[in-house]
């Protein structure tokens, strides 16, 4: 539906050019000051064994930086802009499914606006703060690795969410009553999450997951309901 639709097809790829767009302009900014940064840490030593150790660390720092930047350029870009992509993306969804888009009684636009970037910030944000937390114990304990997959999923688990949580979000649901539709559709969310954690492509999976996210909650939610 994503591909074949021109509107969704345009809004998916404006979306991943936005991520990638900020994604560039924070690497290069933090490429640009790599040396700098490394150095703070670290001055390179002049010779010897230690010097191919300070290169093996600066290859390291610079794969952490640039996954970094790629992470605060998805949050950037999902406060300021991907968020009402989103929005307009599962509406025109719900459109095509049902003919029609559900809204709260009585609720202006800029009550709507407003809501839906407050309540980004519980849905999306804090629960991968949560996720860093668990990956940064993982490493204190003997069972770092296997905590860091659990955190994965986690993660993914979440995202996934943030792209189901479109409609019941835009219907001003409460978030309890949205996190228990997260808790009794766990398998679904691990299962829809797990592209995310393709490198590079789990940007492109994300700039279109909000189609089969809306797509599912109507017709596994919705339809279920009137049936």
């Amino acid at each position: 539906m994503g591909i074949k639709n021109p509107q969704l097809l345009f809004l998916g790829i404006l979306r991943f050019v936005v991520v990638i767009f900020l994604a560039i302009i924070l690497s290069g900014a933090i490429f640009y000051f790599h040396s700098q940064l490394l150095n703070f840490i670290w001055k390179m030593p002049e010779a010897g064994f230690l010097m191919y150790l300070w290169k093996i660390v600066s290859w390291i720092l610079t794969i952490l930086l640039a996954s970094l930047s790629t992470i605060i350029a998805y949050f950037i870009a999902q406060f300021l802009f991907c968020v009402f992509i989103m929005d307009y993306m599962s509406r025109k969804v719900e459109n095509i499914i049902t003919g029609k888009e559900i809204y709260p009684d009585n609720t202006s636009w800029a009550t709507l606006f407003f809501y839906l970037i407050k309540q980004e910030i519980p849905r999306a944000l804090i629960p991968m703060i949560l996720t860093f937390i668990i990956m940064f114990l993982g490493f204190l304990t003997p069972f770092g690795s296997v905590i860091a997959v659990l955190s994965s999923i986690a993660a993914t688990t979440f995202l996934a969410w943030d792209n189901t949580d479109l409609v019941p979000a835009r219907r001003m649901y409460s978030f309890k009553k949205r996190f228990n539709y997260l808790k009794n559709n766990k398998m679904f969310h691990i299962g829809f999450g797990l592209l995310f954690l393709i490198p590079f492509f789990n940007i492109l999976f994300l700039s279109f997951a909000p189609v089969g996210a809306t797509l599912y909650y109507i017709e596994n939610i919705d339809l279920k309901k009137n049936k």
